[in-house]
């Protein structure tokens, strides 16, 4: 039941973080700042899907789960590179925005099940111990 939960945790925290970066996206846009906070996250937030991935397998998730949880980091694999492409490629750079809405949506999903998941086996445990 904890790996469960600690599974859920870290997905919740990775939509947090997602939305922290669309933040700094923004206060790079309307110039509060320079892009580079959201460079800097940018680069260090695959490895949050990939603890999310590797606490998946710990907790015995159900294959669609496991599934999009292994979609979700190459998505966030790719995200920076997508960003990076802009002097060589912008058409394919111009996809950075349309894969921050595709990361969102899957550590969303992510995170739903994760906390459904939690939940069944917290009533779960209930139940056996009744």
């Amino acid at each position: 039941m904890v790996r469960r939960v600690l599974f859920a945790v870290a997905c919740w925290l990775f939509v947090l973080a997602v939305g922290i970066q669309v933040f700094l996206a923004g206060a790079g846009l309307f110039k509060l700042t320079d892009f580079t906070p959201h460079g800097y996250l940018g680069w260090i937030l695959p490895l949050v899907p990939l603890v999310v991935l590797i606490l998946a397998g710990v907790a015995s998730v159900d294959r669609r789960t496991m599934l999009l949880s292994i979609a979700m980091l190459v998505a966030t694999m790719i995200q920076p590179e997508l960003a990076a492409a802009r002097y060589e490629n912008p058409v394919i750079a111009a996809f950075h925005p349309v894969n921050a809405l595709l990361i969102f949506w899957l550590a969303w999903t992510v995170a739903r099940r994760a906390t459904d998941l939690a939940r069944t086996g917290r009533h779960q445990l209930a139940a056996a111990t009744d």
